[in-house]
């Protein structure tokens, strides 16, 4: 028996009147989920526990049997682990968002944050500009004095490492929960109590704008018509943690495909291996075949794979519906009917499951906490629901579970 999981981020929601008050799943032509969720199980989870902030770090902990409210200190130490980063004890790491704050002759405070990702920048672009900004003269000596050490990662995302600061009582809110928002009532000094690092945090995102508002690279992608990467933004801060082993716990050795830092993290902490997949972006335009074709593989020495795409999280933050529908298509037409065909062509037995991690709403292009539809397939079965893939159906569907139970119902274990 082999066992996969797949993760749309993102891809559940609310009803949209433009979608004749359909949620995007329900809208979307997706055949091949359907067919899984008519002959398996569907049911709803919440991946969120109450009270916490809603993201894929809280959810995907939960769906691989982390429960958050234990084990979550942040988001970036996660993506950490991901990048070769080693955190000594008292060491805090922090997201580092390249993003873009809007053009004009204002106060920061009184600017909107229109992208979290300064438009889905490359990494080239990306690395250029944090390193150039971390060797500032100016900035570097303000980075030093604050302990603060710099990691290009990927696309839009860095990682800061700072030695051993005083967080208590800071509070560092998600960029891409507020886009097209005036920005001054989410810096870090109005949000956090007391807190003489949220100061320097502030200093340093002020400082980072100046330096990075004029350089050439911004100059360029404003003449070209793309949105200049003119500040950052530290958020996810957390320190070292430790996950349980997740082949210890269910017995499935296993592997995590993604693009995204955060999901090959969680993997690598609850020791699962990471596979590299050359093209795989995080965005609508990813190799989805390429994902398949190294899920295909990974089973044939290994119990379980994971396939994550971030594809409709990132176009619901964008404000892109149309990419979001395409997103959710292209996962089913291009990850799961063929996967589901290789399978069944090399008379493989298995139980799939797919999920999206959190919602994430187009009304708000933000998270949201509420459950989340999820479907099982087993190989060997038909049960004839007639269900589909998606929120209303999964609403009234067999489970309405924890989270943190998922990979059980997967694994058909008691844990």
């Amino acid at each position: 028996m082999k066992y996969v999981m797949i993760i749309g981020d993102g891809m559940a929601d609310e009803t949209i009147p433009e979608l004749d008050n359909k949620t995007p799943l329900q809208y979307a032509a997706t055949p091949a989920m359907d067919r899984l969720a008519s002959a398996g199980t569907v049911g709803k989870a919440l991946t969120i526990p109450e009270g916490m902030q809603a993201g894929s770090d809280t959810a995907i902990l939960s769906i691989f049997g982390c429960d958050p409210e234990h084990y979550f200190s942040g988001r970036a130490p996660l993506e950490a682990a991901a990048v070769g980063i080693d955190l000594s004890s008292g060491d805090v790491a922090y997201r580092c968002n390249m993003v873009t704050f809007e053009d004009a002759d204002i106060p920061l405070e009184e600017k909107k944050i229109l992208s979290h990702s300064a438009g889905a920048i490359d990494g080239t672009e990306s690395d250029i500009l944090i390193n150039d900004l971390f060797n500032t003269p100016v900035f570097k000596a303000a980075a030093e004095k604050a302990g603060l050490k710099v990691y290009p990662g990927s696309s839009f995302r860095h990682y800061v490492v700072q030695t051993a600061p005083d967080i208590k009582g800071i509070e560092l809110i998600p960029p891409h929960d507020h886009l097209g928002e005036v920005l001054g009532q989410y810096l870090p000094v109005i949000n956090s109590l007391n807190c003489k690092n949220a100061v320097v945090l502030e200093d340093l995102m002020r400082l980072a704008h100046k330096i990075l508002d004029d350089h050439p690279i911004n100059k360029k992608r404003r003449s070209d018509g793309d949105l200049p990467a003119n500040g950052i933004w530290f958020w996810a801060n957390g320190t070292a943690l430790d996950l349980p082993n997740f082949t210890k716990r269910y017995g499935k050795t296993g592997s995590v495909i993604s693009a995204v830092p955060l999901c090959q993290g969680i993997g690598l902490l609850i020791g699962l291996d990471k596979i590299y997949v050359e093209g795989a972006t995080g965005e609508l335009h990813t190799n989805y075949e390429g994902k398949t074709d190294a899920a295909f593989e990974t089973l044939k020495t290994q119990d379980f794979v994971t396939v994550h795409i971030e594809a409709p999280d990132e176009c619901t933050h964008n404000g892109d519906l149309k990419g979001k529908l395409q997103a959710i298509e292209w996962i089913d037409s291009r990850v799961v009917a063929p996967f589901v065909k290789r399978l069944n062509d090399n008379k493989i037995d298995f139980r799939m499951l797919i999920i999206s991690d959190h919602r994430t709403l187009t009304s708000t292009r933000g998270h949201d906490g509420a459950p989340v539809p999820f479907l099982i397939y087993d190989s060997r079965a038909d049960n004839n629901t007639g269900l589909c893939f998606c929120e209303a159906d999964a609403a009234g569907g067999e489970y309405d579970v924890d989270g943190t139970k998922l990979m059980s119902l997967l694994f058909e274990v008691d844990k």
